[in-house]
């Protein structure tokens, strides 16, 4: 099971949102590249970063910042936040990004995503209120059962799907298992965890699943519940 250090990025600076709510981050650092450098020192494969403020402009904010993490590392990045076009998928990939996010696109235009997934490094974000699919922002709750929209993924190229629940994202409340693992038997898909993750049992707790192929681990490292050598020994075995 792979463990994804989680940046996101708003105004340039390394925050963390509680619920996704944008007034509510909170500064760790002025300098991400310095974060990601030391995940890579740590022992980290992959690094998952991304893009607030692209998120909510539905473009590239934060550009000379990624580019300094990607200059400064060796770390596989996985990039999400205001993707919505090829033009952007082309302009990350020719920067070095190695795995591209589509999220609000997902739901609104799977054949973009399958096609998109048939020529570039693509994963799918989901974030869920309650089993169904969260749209405007985390804002609401659609009637689209997040497992449906992993199912119509399957088979398609995507290489993973990243779900979220967004009741416990920055909450430090233990991750989604019973969520996660749905998500990962529906749509056969590598599936990767995010939200809430508070300590080291969740990373056991998902790695006992033995079908969750990844978890994003984020507030817990910057609040100093989890050791992230021990995280990645303990994914590892």
């Amino acid at each position: 099971m792979e463990i994804y250090p989680a940046i996101d990025l708003k105004d340039g600076k390394c925050v963390r949102l509680t619920k996704g709510v944008m007034q509510s981050a909170k500064i760790y650092s002025e300098e991400p590249w310095e974060i990601a450098k030391g995940f890579e020192d740590m022992g980290a494969r992959w690094l998952h970063l991304v893009d607030l403020n692209g998120a909510f402009a539905g473009e590239p904010k934060n550009l000379t910042q990624i580019e300094k993490i990607r200059s400064n590392t060796s770390l596989r990045i996985e990039l999400g936040g205001g993707i919505r076009d090829e033009e952007t998928i082309k302009k990350y990939i020719d920067l070095g990004i190695d795995r591209l996010i589509l999220g609000s696109i997902a739901v609104k235009d799977p054949y973009f995503v399958k096609e998109m997934a048939s020529k570039y490094p693509i994963a799918v974000g989901i974030d869920a209120i309650e089993g169904y699919v969260a749209v405007e922002g985390w804002a609401k709750r659609s009637r689209i059962r997040a497992s449906e929209l992993a199912k119509e993924f399957a088979e398609s190229g995507v290489e993973a799907v990243i779900c979220t629940d967004v009741g416990r994202d920055g909450t430090l409340e233990g991750v989604n298992v019973d969520f996660t693992v749905e998500i990962a038997e529906t749509s056969g898909i590598d599936t990767i965890a995010s939200g809430g993750v508070r300590g080291i049992e969740d990373i056991v707790a998902l790695k006992e699943t033995a079908v969750v192929a990844g978890v994003i681990v984020g507030k817990a490292f910057y609040e100093g519940k989890i050791d992230l050598k021990e995280a990645f020994k303990v994914a590892a075995s």
